[in-house]
């Protein structure tokens, strides 16, 4: 039995990782992708801000139906590889032993606002875009600015997230096939 290459994939919040991981999981043969955002983690933090304000411990996040989805894809040896589209790289003691690569979309943040407000605000009012906004400036930019500071330097490949989607595709793909 052949453990499938499990990879995660991260960046900030517009930063490109579920676009990245979609494609990815059509370009690598036999391969399954499970999101983040798809899940609801029982017993982590609720308060973003208050938990990156108090250290932003990974630990406290209980990813465990996370971490039971990969263990049973793994086990099923049906895939080559199991792409976790995933903020947390290899913080997680209990998901980083599962993690065999690490993938940060270095975004510039002002590029990763861009595509957040085109991609969540196409057909809201300006005044939820301007309570975003300045909700991004007071608090969320520190959660921003802690993945910047402890994810991308953990990760063992480091894209350019400004780079067009097939052009990161071919960069990853070539590093996933050294590696």
């Amino acid at each position: 039995m052949i453990k499938p290459k499990v990879i995660s994939i991260a960046a900030v919040s517009g930063g490109g990782k579920t676009t990245i991981t979609k494609k990815l999981t059509l370009t690598l043969k036999n391969s399954k992708a499970l999101f983040f955002d798809e899940y609801d983690f029982q017993d982590s933090p609720l308060d973003l801000i208050k938990w990156v304000k108090d250290g932003a411990d990974y630990n406290l996040w209980n990813l465990e139906p996370m971490i039971h989805d990969v263990e049973s894809i793994a086990a099923k040896d049906t895939v080559s590889y199991i792409l976790l589209d995933y903020p947390f790289s290899y913080k997680n003691d209990r998901l980083k032993e599962l993690i065999d690569f690490s993938i940060y979309i270095d975004t510039p943040l002002d590029v990763a606002m861009a595509r957040r407000l085109k991609r969540d605000y196409d057909s809201t009012n300006v005044g939820d875009l301007h309570h975003d906004l300045d909700f991004y400036l007071n608090y969320g930019r520190m959660a921003y600015l802690e993945m910047e500071k402890t994810i991308k330097p953990d990760s063992d490949l480091i894209v350019d997230g400004t780079l067009p989607p097939d052009q990161m595709i071919e960069i990853i793909q070539r590093e996933i096939e050294n590696a």
